[in-house]
């Protein structure tokens, strides 16, 4: 049997501000007291897509569990069983640091990301740095992992709607449901302890797993607002945080999906112009107002009659709804990048052309047998319990119907993969808002892109100021969520110098260039899969 660590309960908030310390001195520390042993397959996977000749943090990563307390202020009571991997630095000698990081959601596992932020990293980090990963309570392999309704998200779903009565009706059932199913699922309390609160402690358990007397962090998009409030809590074990594709700390969380909505639309908005200017390729129109008007007009039609492809070889048949389109293509509006531009800008040229077996491949979704629903269930856990959400309809209806008129892209499918807040079987608390908190780590280090979508500038800003002593690297054209690791030397040159020496740019804000709209392969269309993407991303 695996071995588990059991740590003990951590309560109540840090004593003291952290000042300008560097990051967590080299002297002599207690050795870590958890068990590492080889990952499972899929977490090596996982890792091993980012893979390179010069970094496989695959064949470096290990695993252990950490048995932490359900409930914090019961530190005797029932445990749950956390998943922590470590990817070991390759210098000689002790590592400088150990980094803990978290990939976003809420709701994803994170076991994988300490290898592949290894594998992203300069040969200068990858020496100096042991990077931590972990699968947030609840999700992947941390256990229990709650899965709800394993046909929730099988094809063809009900389209999203326009906030019209007939789509009101039956996406208010299916959500509901959908939530009451959660609350009979979680066996043991679970999803009165899943806020990120909860998180935040268990990361400090880890912290203590690891024995440190202070971690290093690195948070990007969710990981961001679980950052905030670690450093909220435990000031004092803070060594070096860097924020990366940040989440205000007012918007938590009702506000803030209203804000994806607007900034979303404006960048397939985006999108469909770069379409256009590449209509050699895609032929989908030449103008940003033909590609639109062509884009909504396919919704319009997979709303009435779902594309049904049946593989010869296999014979599985996947179905591209109008939800499910409008769910891959979003990834055009999350990341200005090749591998999130070229797959469904690929998919719609395959259906322009008659190309069922491509369109599918790009926008299609299961139809049979049984969808993981882990992640969503983990996403509602702490979104629907870090806060109270509108528990008036109306307000809903007046709030979405607002933005739909502006930006219809988003808005109603957002309503309703957030709607499972409105019947949510555990009681909401308190959000953490570092607005409010007086002794916070002065040494931060934040990036966000002026117009990333999943988490919009202006929420950055307002988290930078409130943050004293902060610091930010700006993308001041990037529109990609999360801009350290994605090719910009500008952008990481400044997060290793950070992590490595703890020196930051002068200035409070700092803005670069990004690198720029990507440019179609010579050859014309490549792969259409969108389906290996691996998003870390808030939704």
């Amino acid at each position: 049997m695996k071995r588990l660590v059991t740590v003990a309960a951590v309560t109540g908030l840090g004593l003291a501000g952290l000042g300008t310390a560097a990051a967590a001195a080299q002297t002599a520390k207690p050795a870590s007291s958890l068990a590492w042993h080889a990952c499972s397959a899929d977490i090596v996977k996982s890792v091993s897509a980012t893979d390179t000749a010069q970094a496989q943090g695959s064949k470096r990563i290990k695993c252990a569990e950490l048995s932490v307390p359900l409930d914090y202020a019961k530190p005797n009571g029932t445990k749950i069983t956390l998943e922590v991997t470590v990817t070991p630095h390759t210098g000689s000698g002790p590592a400088k640091g150990q980094m803990v990081v978290n990939p976003g959601g809420p709701g994803n596992g994170g076991a994988y990301f300490g290898g592949r932020v290894f594998n992203q990293s300069s040969k200068a980090m990858q020496d100096a740095y042991d990077f931590v990963g972990f699968d947030p309570r609840g999700v992947a392999h941390s256990v229990p992992a709650i899965q709800c309704d394993l046909s929730f998200q099988l094809e063809p779903r009900p389209d999203y709607g326009t906030g019209d009565a007939k789509s009101e009706k039956v996406w208010l059932a299916k959500t509901k449901k959908y939530a009451e199913d959660c609350g009979k699922a979680d066996k043991i309390g679970l999803l009165q302890h899943d806020k990120t609160i909860d998180s935040a402690k268990d990361v400090d358990s880890i912290r203590r797993a690891l024995g440190d007397r202070k971690i290093d962090y690195y948070g990007a998009s969710y990981g961001t607002y679980l950052g905030q409030v670690y450093a909220a809590l435990f000031p004092n074990n803070v060594g070096r945080m860097a924020l990366d594709g940040n989440i205000g700390p007012s918007g938590v969380w009702y506000d803030a999906n209203l804000q994806q909505d607007i900034w979303f639309d404006r960048n397939i908005d985006y999108f469909f112009g770069w379409l256009a200017k590449w209509d050699n390729v895609y032929h989908l129109g030449t103008t940003k107002a033909a590609v639109r008007s062509w884009f909504y007009d396919l919704r319009a039609k997979l709303a009435k009659n779902p594309v049904l492809y049946k593989d010869p070889a296999s014979g599985e048949v996947t179905a591209v709804s109008s939800d499910s389109l409008t769910d891959n293509i979003q990834n055009a509006a999350y990341r200005r990048l090749p591998s999130y531009w070229f797959p469904p800008a690929n998919g719609l040229a395959a259906y322009k052309k008659g190309d069922m077996a491509g369109f599918a491949d790009a926008f299609g979704g299961q139809t049979t047998g049984e969808s993981d629903d882990n992640s969503y269930f983990g996403y509602n856990a702490v979104q629907c319990t870090d806060v109270q959400w509108p528990t008036n309809w109306a307000k809903w209806q007046r709030d979405n119907d607002k933005i739909q008129k502006k930006h219809p892209f988003l808005t109603w499918g957002n309503v309703w993969f957030n709607a499972p807040c409105l019947n949510w079987p555990a009681k909401a608390g308190t959000p953490v808002d570092v607005r409010h908190v007086k002794k916070l780590p002065s040494n931060i280090m934040m990036f966000n892109a002026a117009s990333d979508a999943a988490t919009p500038y202006p929420g950055a800003l307002e988290l930078h100021r409130a943050l004293k002593g902060s610091r930010m690297l700006v993308e001041s054209d990037g529109r990609t969520h999360c801009i350290v690791h994605r090719g910009n030397p500008a952008v990481d040159s400044v997060w290793d110098t950070y992590f490595l020496t703890g020196q930051r740019p002068s200035a409070g804000l700092t803005f670069v260039k990004s690198t720029g709209d990507p440019t179609p392969p010579a050859n014309g269309l490549a792969s259409t899969s969108v389906k290996g993407l691996g998003l870390d991303i808030t939704k």
